[in-house]
Parts: structure tokens; sequence; C-alpha cells
């Protein structure tokens, strides 16, 4: 099959982040930490502008694998405020809530909640499930103390995040359901997520390979740097949740790009997910990429779809 268009604007944001990457040595021979910095060189143009918060604090959540640091992003609401945890992407290896700064400020302003960015452990340092046993604690942590902290309101948490955070949000939600408590989120929103360790050949082909914002490569190290090349055979279902029984977990919307080499593993989630019973929002989004909600500062099905997603939170939140 031919590959679609991809949207002008997502276009010049596809070529300005390729500049920018190529002004540095290649991703992959580069040491890791090296590799970090020039990530967040590279999206930190990306972050500037957007809206003002009334009130950013920064936490440090304990859990029984040590601290997690997370921002409290509030565009200025009467406590106790309904509350998006958010999940930054990056492979499960790079990014932060730096990164994602704008983005979480953009959903606390269009869908009036406050956004709790997460700065989870990355791997493969931090291999599974450190990270995914850090946002249990810090869920738990909301629910209790950390409201009061915080500002929110423990019945109204929704989690999401895109990448690898769309993961994390799914594995949350089912690690809640079978401990035995299913209602503690509200809603998980699920950008461009990935729920599987496999791309089909017609997506590598299609949307991968060189010149892509991600391709099937990349999927592979990213995985194999959350679970260990050990764990890729025996992965689970909150590794991959499109492995899972799906019964039971909050409403959830995902935002789909058209032209990204994981949204067959959206639309494999979403029917799945129906299937299951839960009520599911799905929109594609024509022209778009993987990472394009990024691209907001000049493109208009980035700030679209931000605004969908911020005012499907807020619609399961309301009281």
């Amino acid at each position: 099959m031919d590959r679609p268009k991809l949207d002008p604007e997502i276009a010049t944001f596809v070529a300005e982040m390729s500049s920018a990457w190529a002004s540095h040595p290649p991703f992959m021979t580069l040491p890791l930490d090296e590799a970090r910095a020039v990530a967040e060189l590279v999206r930190a143009p990306w972050r500037a502008g957007g809206p003002e918060m009334l009130r950013t604090e920064e936490h440090l959540v304990p859990t029984a694998t040590g601290p997690l640091r997370i921002r409290v992003y509030d565009p200025g609401l009467a406590s106790p405020a309904p509350a998006l945890v958010y999940l930054h992407g990056g492979g499960f290896t790079l990014f932060s809530i730096d990164t994602h700064d704008r983005l979480m400020r953009e959903y606390a302003a269009a869908g009036e909640f406050i956004v709790i960015g997460v700065d989870y452990p990355l791997s493969p340092e931090a291999r599974y499930p450190k990270a995914l046993d850090q946002v249990i604690a810090l869920v738990d942590w909301l629910a209790g103390e950390g409201a009061a902290t915080t500002g929110i309101d423990p019945a109204r948490i929704a989690i999401g995040g895109d990448s690898a955070g769309g993961n994390l949000s799914v594995a949350t939600a089912l690690r809640l359901r079978d401990r035995g408590t299913p209602g503690m989120l509200r809603g998980l929103l699920l950008n461009y997520g990935a729920f599987g360790l496999e791309c089909s050949d017609e997506a590598e082909m299609r949307f991968g390979g060189p010149g892509s914002v991600l391709d099937r490569a990349e999927v592979d190290y990213y995985f194999g740097n959350y679970v260990g090349a050990e764990g890729l055979a025996s992965a689970d279902s909150y590794v991959a949740p499109l492995l899972a029984d799906l019964a039971d977990l909050p409403p959830a919307f995902l935002a789909i790009p058209e032209c990204d080499i994981l949204s067959e593993q959206s639309h494999a989630m979403a029917l799945r997910m129906e299937a299951a019973g839960v009520d599911v929002t799905s929109i594609v989004y024509p022209g778009a990429t993987h990472s394009f909600l990024e691209a907001m500062s000049i493109a208009s099905v980035a700030r679209r779809a931000i605004a969908d997603g911020a005012a499907w939170v807020k619609g399961v939140l309301a009281a």
C-alpha cells in the first residue's frame, strides 16, 4: 500500500526534527547519557511557549524502590480538583517531564484539571517492572496523603501518556484491576501508544524506514531496554497490554496518527477494548505521525488532538 501524505505542518515538524538530530552524531552510536542529553536539546524548542500555570511545583513521592519526582501543573483551580497523571513517551529510555512540559500545560489549561507529570525511572538502568511499580505507588499516594499535598480530588483521577507512556497507563490500569481496586482511575488518555512488541511488515513499509519518526528497529531497541533480551520471549500482558484481558478497564480515549508505525496497535487496542466492554473513543488524525502532539506550536492537527483529548478527560472527570 502507498504511504499516506503527511499533513504539511507535520511535514515541517518532521523535517526540523530530522535536521536537529542530524547536527549530532547518530543516536545509536552515542553513549546513553549523551543520547538523552541530545534528545532533550532537540525537543527543547518544541516545549517553549504555551499557557502559564498559576501553580507549578515538584514533589518527591516515596516508593519501595526509591523516590519518584512529579511535577504538578495547576491552571488555577479550586481544591480539590480533578487530575490527569501524565506519563511521557520516549521508548522507556528517553525524555522527561521537561520534554513534555508544554504538552502537560496545554492539557491542564484546555481541560481545566491538574496535570501531574511523572519523571519515572528510565531503562535499561531501571528495567521492568520498576517504572510500573513506581506509577502504582504514585496512584496509591494520590489516593491518600498525596491528595492534600497536590490539591487533587482522589475520586477524580485519570491517567494517560504517549507512546511508552500509553503502555504504562494501560499496564497501571490492569495492575490496579487485577489487585481488586479497579475504580481508582476514571479514564485512560492514550496517545499513539506502544501496546505490543511486534510491528508488522506492512506498518514498517508504510510508516517506518529512513526519515520516519519511529521505525521497527527503534521499537525493538526500546522494548529490549525495557525488559532485557531475555524478557522479550516471556513478556507478560503488563509489558504488552494487547495480550491482556481488557475487561473492567476505565473508559479510554485513543489519539491515533494516520502515519505512525504504531497506529496498527492503537486500532487493535480499540477493537479489543470494545469487545471487552470498555467505553472507547478513538480518533484518527490525518497526515499525523508519531510524536505529532509535540508540533502543537505549528500544527493545527496537533492542537485539535490536544483539545479533543482534554475535552474527553474533562468529561470523564466531571463530578
